[in-house]
């Protein structure tokens, strides 16, 4: 299975795709920490990023491209992966799918997690406070979100045209939006025919703190091609 995890910072998507990379024995990719791996060692990829990141800017994609490209073989042949942090643009999920269907590794299922504005400066801000993170100051959060919101609608619109789109909103326990996510696409994976990849049990409510989203999605089957498909439908196989 191959899931692209899409979300504001702050949403809790690192947290998410832990949970769901545990339950589903697949391999969490994160392109922000690649990045980060790369600024503390100050390899040359890191020097050549640090201005965008300290900025909050899009790190250049033939960058991320050129770190993902290995950790994303790697998983698929071991089983699946999911994918948070990149690609955050429809051209980078445009080149992403060139590079990546003639290997066979493209993405199958993106999950949107949403939470408020107001909740995600807040979190931000703790979590710098906390880890020192430099990118985590009030001006670079709030420019970070515009670029987001920015880009989200037409790459969000991309997936759903493409792919199979679930969209988690709300403000439930994490244990619960793991759960309700892993239900859906529980759903998802047979409806595409995905092997089975469970070597854990959800997660039991009650266990974890508070998280901004919830599961919220649509089954009205996929439309025929030229209509727009609705939040969660088949998508490609």
């Amino acid at each position: 299975m191959r899931l692209l995890l899409i979300g504001p910072p702050g949403s809790g998507k690192g947290t998410q795709a832990v949970h769901l990379a545990q339950h589903y024995g697949i391999t969490h990719i994160s392109s922000g920490d690649l990045l980060r791996r790369h600024l503390t060692d100050d390899t040359i990829i890191g020097r050549s990023v640090a201005a965008y990141i300290h900025r909050g800017d899009l790190v250049p994609d033939s960058i991320v491209m050129d770190i993902l490209r290995t950790p994303v073989q790697a998983a698929t042949r071991r089983g699946g992966y999911i994918l948070d942090g990149f690609p955050r643009t429809v051209d980078q999920a445009e080149t992403v799918d060139r590079a990546a269907e003639p290997l066979g590794t493209e993405v199958r299922i993106a999950v949107y997690l949403t939470a408020a504005r107001s909740e995600l400066i807040r979190r931000l801000l703790a979590r710098g406070a906390q880890t020192g993170r430099t990118d985590d100051t009030e001006h670079v959060i709030a420019h970070r979100l515009d670029v987001f919101d920015h880009a989200a609608t037409p790459l969000l619109d991309y997936y759903r045209q493409r792919r199979t789109l679930i969209t988690v909103d709300g403000d439930q326990p994490v244990a619960e939006v793991t759960r309700t996510a892993i239900a859906h696409l529980d759903q998802a994976r047979h409806e595409l025919g995905l092997p089975e990849h469970r070597h854990t049990p959800p997660p039991v409510a009650g266990q974890h703190t508070k998280l901004t989203a919830t599961l919220a999605t649509s089954r009205q089957p996929a439309p025929h091609p030229g209509q727009n498909r609705q939040t969660t439908g088949h998508g490609r196989k």
